[in-house]
């Protein structure tokens, strides 16, 4: 089929019928020529403004509880399996926690994350938790994100109480890829977390990492699974090949690349927060504005878990100069 006639009978379903693609045309868009991703990405933004609008949800994380993670995700410099530059860290306290929610906030952000490096939480990180949601909250205004693990649902149900506004728990990448990337847990692990985190009241973040060595087909697997799950937002990660991990000699993905499957997420999941995460900057460099018109509407400024990001001010410059207003979001209903 043509590349027109593709592109036309997507805008005519996602933007005339409010329909959702099929995975099998989706697949017929992630074969597109690679001279035909711009005019994907420039659907993808139209999308994006029909449904989601034209503000941007800006968020920072911190890294309260850093390396020495038990478990062997073969992209992550944190496991204590491999033979990485990242040493173990203790938790953070709490003058230090908000401390970098206060310069989260001054950056005009309205989300703050918390992550920690654990397959999952015990009870005094479950109570450190919630109190130190309770204090940034009354500090600074922002909504606490957190993203610890595994949870149990009696822990769900507690962090949802506490006031936790959103959960991360990543699929990272496809069911039938998953064992190739960890053998600690499971893929149904990590999916019936996401499951209990939208069951407790919590708003589920939870995204893909590509350029792991998964197939096109195992991309669009996630995207189906994805929608199953229903996420208020998905973090859209590049790999970062870290030192010392097995996926540490991999290439990274070509910019063109990452541009389309950025708006094939928006395309497949037109009305999520689609955020900009980890790997964007080696991966897209002088490409990132793109990404901003190809479905993304949200972006993490400042340094990742262990990887460093571009200066904040960067981001906040490139906004402005795409007249792209910054503001909190909530999936639309």
């Amino acid at each position: 089929m043509r590349t027109s006639t593709l592109l036309d009978e997507a805008r005519r379903a996602v933007l005339g019928g409010g329909r959702d693609l099929s995975l099998e045309e989706l697949r017929g868009l992630a074969s597109l020529p690679v001279e035909d991703v711009p005019s994907l990405a420039a659907l993808a933004h139209e999308v994006r403004l029909d449904r989601c609008g034209p503000e941007v949800e800006v968020e920072g994380i911190l890294s309260a509880k850093t390396g020495g993670c038990p478990e062997d995700c073969h992209f992550c410099s944190q496991s204590s399996k491999f033979e990485t530059p990242v040493r173990p860290t203790g938790y953070l306290d709490m003058d230090q926690v908000l401390a970098a929610a206060r310069e989260t906030k001054e950056l005009g952000a309205s989300e703050f994350c918390i992550v920690m490096a654990l397959r999952g939480p015990d009870e005094r990180t479950i109570d450190n938790v919630i109190e130190a949601t309770k204090v940034i909250q009354d500090e600074t205004g922002l909504n606490v994100a957190a993203s610890l693990g595994i949870l149990t649902r009696d822990q769900a149900e507690r962090l949802a109480a506490g006031g936790v506004h959103r959960y991360n728990h990543n699929l990272e990448t496809s069911r039938s890829f998953f064992p190739e990337i960890v053998s600690t847990h499971t893929w149904d692990e990590r999916f019936e977390t996401c499951s209990m985190v939208r069951e407790t009241g919590m708003e589920l973040c939870c995204g893909a990492l590509l350029g792991m060595g998964e197939s096109t087909d195992q991309r669009i697997e996630l995207l189906g699974q994805l929608r199953e799950v229903g996420p208020t937002e998905v973090p859209l990660n590049f790999l970062n090949p870290r030192p010392g991990t097995p996926l540490g000699d991999r290439s990274v993905m070509e910019p063109l690349d990452a541009i389309r499957w950025i708006a094939l997420f928006r395309l497949a999941l037109p009305e999520v927060i689609l955020r900009y995460a980890g790997g964007r900057e080696v991966t897209l460099g002088e490409l990132q504005a793109m990404g901003m018109t190809a479905g993304i509407n949200a972006l993490i400024v400042g340094n990742y878990l262990t990887t460093l990001g571009r200066q904040p001010l960067q981001d906040i410059k490139m906004l402005a100069d795409l007249k792209m207003p910054i503001g909190a979001l909530s999936k639309v209903i």
